[in-house]
């Protein structure tokens, strides 16, 4: 797969303050909402099947990078669409995971993945079009 680039000022996940840091005191309470989130496989793969249609420029630019770690950017994107959490609360929040609840976030953000691209060789190329899975 080649990389499509999209301009980070277009990127929803940028919009969205996903890359925002949040004051010291905050931080507890926003880890505690995303290892909830985060350790129920079923919501968060909800969210990550939704994100990827909701962000298309984002997924673009990052599903199509091979190189980054895409379930990990799936997941981050997915917090940051469903409740605002910032990117390194997401990462904080992962470490904090059983290795079972790791296990079945990878397996859903894979699968979704494995979907985008399927349906990305075969029908997506128009950035800004929604992904309908």
């Amino acid at each position: 797969m080649i990389q499509e680039y999209v301009p980070y000022w277009e990127w929803e996940d940028w919009l969205n303050g996903m890359w925002r840091k949040l004051p010291k005191d905050h931080e507890g309470e926003w880890i505690n909402k995303a290892v909830e989130f985060t350790g129920d496989h079923i919501r968060y793969g909800s969210a990550m099947k939704e994100v990827v249609n909701e962000w298309p420029r984002t997924m673009l630019n990052s599903l199509t990078n091979v190189s980054i770690n895409r379930r990990a950017f799936l997941g981050h994107c997915a917090c940051s669409y469903k409740f605002d959490c910032p990117e390194y609360i997401t990462r904080m929040a992962w470490k904090l995971l059983n290795d079972k609840q790791r296990y079945l976030a990878d397996k859903v953000a894979q699968e979704t993945i494995n979907e985008y691209e399927r349906v990305y060789r075969g029908l997506h190329k128009n950035v800004g079009e929604p992904m309908l899975f």
